[in-house]
């Protein structure tokens, strides 16, 4: 494959790839155990009873700070060793609630390359979560207008990309899935016949962590930084 390609169709993710999203939700776990003071329960430990209940509830809630919130008040009540309070419950809440009023971080690079990748291609943000939340984290971006298309789904599964597929009428062989979770971006994105560009991010959320596929085809790219993309788009 020769680079730069010209006239591809590029989806780009969201959350931690265009802007820092988890390190939030980390500092929100954090005080959560803080504020549980488990006499026996590491962090770690408490971590994984979240995940389980987390993975309970991706199904039915999906993803987002509200349901985040949902998990840690699940979690609490589980493992609280004290009489649980309304103003407990409140206050977890607002350690969820706190994660939507952070400042939105903007991840190096992203305007300038967004700017060139534009100029060349097609571009659509294809990004997972709850709707209001998403659309209000991109319009505080300023990045929307980059964007051909913007498509918010409850999950990023195989058939949620076949269905975009035929939704924006795309052609396979030139759309690209360019993202930072290996189970959201890009297995999904290979198993429904798309091209990939993984953009590793050192804090992507634990839950989206999957070895990457191998890729004897060439139709996997991987670069260290999302302003690398300029070298080949």
């Amino acid at each position: 494959m020769q680079w730069p390609l010209s006239d591809q169709e590029l989806l780009i993710d969201a959350d931690d790839t265009l802007w820092e999203n988890n390190i939030y939700f980390e500092e929100a776990f954090a005080e959560f155990v803080r504020f549980l003071n488990h006499s026996r329960l590491s962090a770690e430990q408490i971590r994984r009873i979240l995940d389980d209940i987390e993975l309970e509830n991706i199904e039915r809630y999906g993803y987002g700070s509200q349901n985040f919130g949902r998990n840690m008040r699940e979690c609490y009540l589980r493992l609280a060793e004290r009489p649980v309070r309304p103003e407990d419950l409140d206050y977890i809440t607002r350690l969820a609630e706190q994660i939507m009023e952070k400042p939105l971080e903007l991840i190096e690079g992203v305007p300038e390359t967004l700017a060139y990748l534009a100029s060349r291609h097609r571009l659509t943000l294809f990004t997972k979560g709850q709707p209001d939340e998403q659309w209000r984290k991109i319009k505080r971006s300023g990045l929307e207008s980059f964007f051909s298309h913007v498509v918010i789904v409850k999950e990023k599964d195989a058939p949620a990309y076949r269905r975009l597929v035929e939704q924006l009428n795309l052609d396979p062989r030139r759309t690209w899935m360019i993202g930072n979770s290996p189970k959201s971006d890009i297995r999904p994105a290979l198993e429904a016949g798309l091209r990939a560009v993984y953009v590793p991010h050192p804090r992507t959320w634990h839950l989206e962590r999957d070895p990457l596929p191998p890729s004897p085809d060439g139709r996997l790219l991987v670069v260290e930084r999302f302003s690398e993309l300029q070298r080949y788009f």
